[in-house]
């Protein structure tokens, strides 16, 4: 997490306008990386790790994603690319290797907690996200507060759909992150 916390009033007044081709973007997406997360699922249970091809796809999926969230709920300020590939305020890195095929079979199943926890953190973060834009937009700037439980919330997301897609068998944790 690198982030000054200085947030344009300007920028912050339209950035739902801003959001809308990320939105549309992100449609197409998430069909593609659901047809590549079953065939990574497939590939997983045979190989017992991620194919190359698959990993950098759902991994450069999922970081889009981070961005576009951090983006749209004020935890990072600068306008995120379209191809999750440059650097970014708020970045996800990938633990990529050997995975046990027993849990990758259950995973779906063992997912549910972690999915429940996510979707409950998911809520707290747009409605964090929400009171961020008055802030920001009276201040001009997010306060650090805010944006750490913003940067958080997106984690334990982050950390879920990498799990829910077979990039990693490490189950999301709670423990407090490394910013």
């Amino acid at each position: 997490m690198t982030d000054d916390l200085r947030r344009s009033r300007v920028t912050v007044f339209l950035r739902p306008l801003f959001l809308y081709p990320h939105l549309i973007w992100s449609i197409l997406w998430s069909y593609a990386a659901l047809v590549a997360a079953v065939g990574n699922w497939i590939f997983t249970l045979i190989l017992g790790r991620s194919p190359q091809a698959l990993e950098d796809f759902l991994f450069h999926y999922i970081r889009y994603e981070s961005q576009v969230l951090a983006y749209g709920l004020m935890t990072a300020n600068p306008f995120p690319g379209f191809l999750g590939v440059r650097a970014y305020p708020v970045d996800v890195t990938l633990e990529s290797g050997r995975q046990r095929r027993l849990i990758t079979l259950f995973r779906p199943i063992l997912a549910i907690p972690a999915l429940l926890l996510s979707w409950v953190l998911l809520v707290v973060y747009l409605v964090l996200g929400l009171a961020a834009w008055f802030v920001c937009l009276v201040l001009g700037r997010m306060p650090k507060g805010m944006r750490d439980l913003g940067a958080y919330c997106l984690r334990y997301e982050t950390q879920t759909r990498a799990y829910l897609t077979f990039l990693t068998d490490r189950y999301p944790s709670l423990s407090a992150p490394n910013f």
